[in-house]
């Protein structure tokens, strides 16, 4: 079975920008604001047939985050937010989730919505990069997920059907994405992170990583 991985929050801890944007903004909820707009953003985008590089939409998103608080962000605090961004730390139970799995002879990738370098990037700065097999973007398929492309390439890239491979994610959408294409998936029940309401559930679901990790472990090993 191959296990498809996405990252931000799924894997790598956001709540470390929070301090950034609270910088930049004054506001607490300044971070969780950006991110929701940033997604919103790239769902629009995506459903509109189009494509726009994932960090191109996260620094305008942070500008019009600012703007609402009445700030205006400069190149410096958008250099800070790049970097927290390709520097986010792991959840605590993530690394030894990952490591059990490859021991029980799973595959595992990664598949991110942010360009390949930043990707790498962050799976290198957050010491995960040993873990996978590859690592996968969205920019390569030239459209961002949930759009079939990004989870075609991967299953393209293996040559398997794509019930043989399971899509591991903290976000209804994404999980909605890889069910269209007929992956498995299992959704991690991250704070603040729920299914899409009237969707069809996640094949699997758990509050962390590694209780997800051993539901992989036993259902498909």
């Amino acid at each position: 079975m191959l296990c498809v991985f996405d990252i931000n929050e799924t894997l790598l801890d956001l709540t470390a920008l929070d301090e950034v944007f609270t910088d930049i903004t004054g506001s607490a909820t300044a971070r969780q604001e950006w991110f929701s707009l940033v997604i919103h953003t790239a769902l629009t985008v995506t459903a509109a047939g189009g494509y726009r590089d994932f960090a191109e939409i996260a620094g305008a998103a942070a500008g019009a985050v600012a703007t609402s608080y009445g700030r205006e962000i400069d190149d410096e605090q958008r250099k800070r937010i790049g970097a927290g961004l390709r520097s986010l730390p792991p959840h605590p139970e993530v690394p030894d989730a990952l490591a059990r799995l490859r021991s029980d002879g799973f595959t595992l990738v990664a598949l991110g919505n942010s360009p390949l370098a930043t990707v790498e990037a962050q799976l290198a700065n957050g010491q995960l990069d040993g873990m996978f097999d590859r690592v996968f973007s969205a920019e390569q398929a030239g459209s961002l997920k949930p759009s079939a492309a990004p989870y075609r390439q991967v299953l393209d890239a293996y040559g398997i059907p794509a019930d043989e491979a399971i899509m591991i994610a903290a976000h209804g959408w994404d999980i909605a994405g890889a069910q269209a294409v007929g992956l498995h998936t299992g959704f991690v029940a991250r704070p603040g992170q729920i299914q899409l309401p009237g969707a069809p559930e996640a094949t699997i679901q758990a509050a962390d990583l590694g209780a997800l990790a051993d539901l992989v472990r036993s259902r498909y090993a």
